[in-house]
């Protein structure tokens, strides 16, 4: 299956992109073992997956949906109302919480991509792009048997949204207030449901919301440059590329409070939920990019980048007119060529580095290929003429000798 190629694979930037939230982009882009430290709001826990890939939660645990101490080698989490679910490394899923629909019984899933929760129901997102569902089916939530070419899937309380590959997005369930009405949005990259609203992330980092709105939570048309976004009971959050968040919607509780908030890399939404302070191990390496006098780094840009370890990024330098591109320099040693304007390097750890440059014009290969092709072409023509007039003199001169011999 090929993710939406939008926001590029974990990223904090939209200057490159492969498709939507922390915990999609961690199941459907990272290898085997990697595991990125995430978190997840329930109904009223909150759930957090360490670097190690083992799981902590707090917050109200009446039918043990907090219980997951012993779990490891976990990859990816999800938080329902009142069960948690966990993708593990080799795609099986585990549950734990109220099972009184049958939301926990995931145990025979085998080659999932992605795991979602919604109220009372479980979901994943199979290896060929299609969608399991177990739990609560009051309302359709886990009529999911005929979805294709899924890409990732999200849970509300009672209705489930599916986003496929084109980037168009297919829903199920409880539809009162319209929070199933997504069907004509295009070109999305991330989708997130709430109790009785959806919303969308647009490749462009513009954001569409439809369903329940009595307390605004669904004015997010004038949010820009936003990377994830995430969706609570009635309110929503967004996730901007400068590690900054916006938030809308019910704020009783505080939880659209967000204003202060610096150096974000994930946002999760619950409806009441307590937040932890937990140290859940390395989240991201960083990137710092910049260039001499004469030229710019125009991908993945200039400034600080987050990025999860074992990525890959493209860089590219591009010179300023009357000067060239000369090297990489600073923590170089998984630069593929620092020798080269267009090169890529592996995030591996921390590094720092910068595009040279200096005076004097980059060798212009097509010019130059221009300039001999026309040097060749005129060449032929003064050697054909040449030869030409040669064939012409020794035809004149052997026509005078045969009259001279008359």
């Amino acid at each position: 299956m090929t993710p939406v190629s939008v926001l590029d694979d974990y990223a904090i930037t939209h200057l490159e992109a492969d498709s939507s939230s922390l915990g999609l982009a961690m199941a459907l882009n990272l290898s085997q073992g990697q595991i990125i430290p995430m978190v997840a709001a329930g109904g009223y826990h909150t759930v957090g997956l360490k670097a190690d890939g083992t799981m902590i939660a707090e917050g109200l645990n009446n039918f043990g949906q907090c219980n997951v101490g012993n779990r490891t080698d976990i990859m990816q989490i999800a938080a329902g109302g009142y069960h948690t679910a966990g993708l593990k490394s080799d795609g099986t899923v585990v549950g734990v919480g109220d099972n009184d629909y049958g939301q926990c019984n995931v145990g025979n899933w085998t080659g999932i991509m992605q795991v979602a929760a919604g109220g009372y129901h479980t979901l994943a997102l199979e290896s060929d792009g299609t969608v399991v569902a177990l739990g609560n089916i009051e309302y359709g939530q886990c009529d999911v048997s005929g979805w294709k070419n899924i890409v990732q899937v999200a849970g509300g309380v009672y209705h489930t949204v599916g986003l496929k590959s084109n980037g168009t997005v297919v829903a199920a369930g409880y539809d009162e207030y319209g929070q199933c009405d997504a069907g004509a949005w295009k070109n999305i990259v991330q989708v997130a449901a709430g109790y009785g609203h959806t919303v969308g992330l647009r490749a462009d980092g513009t954001v569409v919301a439809v369903g329940h709105n009595d307390y605004g939570q669904c004015n997010v048309g004038n949010w820009t440059d936003i990377i994830q976004v995430a969706a609570g009971t009635d309110h929503t959050l967004g996730l901007k590329s400068d590690g900054t968040a916006v938030a809308i919607g019910d704020s009783g509780y505080d939880q659209c409070n967000v204003g202060g908030w610096t150096d974000i890399i994930q946002v999760a939404a619950g409806p009441e939920v307590e937040l932890a302070k937990w140290n859940l191990g390395n989240a991201a390496l960083y990137l710092i990019i910049s260039s001499t006098i004469g030229g710019e780094v125009t991908a993945p840009g200039e400034g600080t980048f987050p990025y999860y370890p074992g990525r890959r990024l493209n860089l590219i330098a591009r010179p300023e007119n009357g000067y060239r591109f000369v090297s990489w320099t600073g923590d170089v040693d998984t630069i593929d060529n620092v020798n080269a304007a267009q090169t890529a390097i592996a995030m591996n750890d921390e590094y720092s580095i910068t595009a040279n440059f200096e005076k004097g014009q980059a060798v212009n290969w097509a010019l130059i290929g221009g300039i001999v092709g026309a040097v060749v072409i005129v060449g032929l023509v003064i050697f054909f003429v040449r030869r030409e007039k040669g064939v012409r003199k020794e035809g004149r001169e052997k026509k005078a000798t045969r009259t001279k011999r008359r």
